[in-house]
């Protein structure tokens, strides 16, 4: 039919060929109704004001910890020199000299208070004396008995620290006991000190320096390379480096500091460090044992998560299997199994894995436990319905032709209905295998095991993220693992299903009719 049939027939045919008026703005109306949709949940999670009181420098800082990491030096001034201090668990050590600060060293005067002299004796006093004994005397006027006598300060010379600087890529911070000098590129600010009462610019300040109120801690900015605060007793820098520092082996192990050829030759042919294993071994130990990055417990904690999430499924699959068939209509026909089983499987899905969870937990206690009693729970619900309504959906004919040579009831379900929902059950029961890794991840948060647990306790320190961006890592990691496996045992099983039940039913076929 060309062109000018269409057009006669249409012509002809008017009304055939008119489109309704729902058919012909329905795409419109459809992507203006989207648009107001959006513009109304805008409104009503006040999505606007939200973004707007937003601290996305906050936001960036977080996320800078979860690829880089920090260490600060305080610097205190003193009355003509300085103190420079590192925080008690330092990933540099427990002695840190950095390159990135310089020290100048002089020789300086300073008073210290003396130790108190010992309490002198006074003299005994005649028996006639109106001066109680002990009190003060011409010859004693301050040696009351037990006491000591007060020492006057001594003035001690010493080596000390009168300046530093603290290098920020093209930033500096020069510090001495009464002045900073705060350096960014070609801009630079001086700091007049008082000490204990005011932080004083000698110029304007630039936009990546902020000063709240006058005389008050100045906040200086170095992009990612770091921050630093000028205070009225103090100058504390935040310096940043990239990469995640310790995380082979921590400041505790004989290993840390060396660079790789090192460790490499103390494993291999070095002397032993520990007499009673090789260093081999004491470089895994130290490894796992890491007090930074914990990896063995992560590691333990991990395959927690993968043993909670393969129990439960594998234990819901095999329970849901069999109710499922009570629950299809086409299988089973009484209608009070039907419904029975079907509200039964309703009850489990209705209530969340993670509510399971809690409940689970106060019953067994934190552990592995609770989280695979839940993912057990939950999925027995979920994968009973999708079994049920997978049979409900079968085609009656391959029913109907093994019925019809004869084959008993049980051997119709299993020639006739399991051939077409199995590499269904197949394919739903290892994507829930791969699912409930990720699950048992969020269950394992609130006390179930796993790596959630250590995950959320990570997070709770608002510091770590660099070891909680580590356990997310390894999460994508075994998640990508699983969902491959998956991937290839669902082809592979399902090929096999299919090619084995051809061959089953053709030597079935013969033997029935035999019959």
């Amino acid at each position: 039919m060309n062109a000018d049939a269409i057009d006669d027939i249409a012509a002809r045919h008017p009304d055939a060929f008119r489109r309704s008026l729902w058919k012909r703005y329905a795409t419109p109306i459809g992507i203006l109704l989207c648009i107001l949709y959006t513009f109304y949940c805008a409104w009503f999670f006040s999505v606007g004001a939200v973004l707007e009181k937003a601290n996305w420098n906050l936001a960036g800082a977080y996320l800078a910890d979860w690829v880089s990491y920090e260490i600060r030096p305080d610097i205190e001034f003193k009355d003509n020199h300085l103190t420079i201090d590192y925080s008690r668990f330092s990933k540099l050590g427990s002695n840190p000299d950095p390159d990135w600060v310089t020290k100048q060293m002089a020789v300086i005067e300073r008073r210290v208070d003396a130790a108190p002299a010992p309490a002198i004796a006074t003299n005994k006093s005649s028996q006639d004396s109106f001066m109680a004994h002990g009190a003060p005397t011409a010859e004693n006027p301050a040696a009351a008995p037990g006491q000591s006598v007060p020492a006057a300060p001594e003035t001690v010379r010493e080596k000390a620290v009168v300046a530093a600087d603290v290098v920020f890529g093209n930033g500096r911070i020069a510090v001495t006991p009464n002045l900073v000098t705060v350096t960014r590129g070609t801009e630079s600010v001086i700091f007049d000190i008082a000490k204990d009462s005011s932080v004083t610019p000698r110029t304007p300040l630039p936009d990546w320096i902020e000063q709240r109120r006058p005389g008050s801690t100045a906040y200086v900015s170095f992009g990612f390379l770091g921050r630093a605060e000028v205070q009225d007793d103090e100058v504390v820098a935040w310096r940043r480096f990239f990469g995640w520092a310790n995380f082979v082996f921590d400041t505790n192990s004989p290993f840390w500091g060396k660079p790789f050829g090192e460790v490499a030759s103390l494993i291999v042919s070095g002397a032993r460090i520990d007499p009673s294993r090789s260093n081999a071994a004491l470089a895994w130990d130290n490894v796992l044992n890491n007090a930074e990055w914990q990896h063995g417990d992560v590691w333990l904690k991990l395959l927690q998560t993968i043993v909670m999430a393969f129990v439960g499924t594998v234990l819901a699959s095999i329970v849901a299997f069999p109710l499922a068939f009570l629950a299809a209509r086409n299988v089973t026909p009484s209608w009070i199994a039907n419904q029975v089983t079907k509200r039964f499987f309703d009850f489990q899905r209705s209530v969340d894995m993670l509510i399971w969870a809690l409940f689970f937990t106060r019953g067994f206690g934190p552990g592995p436990l609770a989280g695979m009693s839940a993912i057990f729970f939950t999925d027995t619900g979920t994968l009973g319905k999708l079994y049920s309504e997978a049979l409900e959906n079968i085609d009656d004919k391959q029913r109907e032709g093994i019925r019809s040579v004869g084959a008993t009831p049980a051997m119709v379900q299993r020639y006739g209905v399991l051939p077409q929902v199995l590499p269904v059950f197949l394919s739903q029961s290892l994507y829930f295998w791969e699912s409930n890794t990720r699950s048992a991840t969020i269950i394992g948060a609130v006390g179930a095991g796993g790596i959630g647990l250590k995950l959320w306790e990570a997070m709770r320190t608002n510091t770590n993220w660099a070891n909680v961006f580590y356990m997310v890592l390894l999460i994508l990691l075994v998640v990508f693992i699983f969902d491959n496996i998956s991937s290839y045992l669902r082809r592979k099983l399902m090929g096999s299903v299919a090619n084995g039940n051809d061959e089953r039913r053709a030597r079935l076929l013969p033997a029935v009719q035999v019959a």
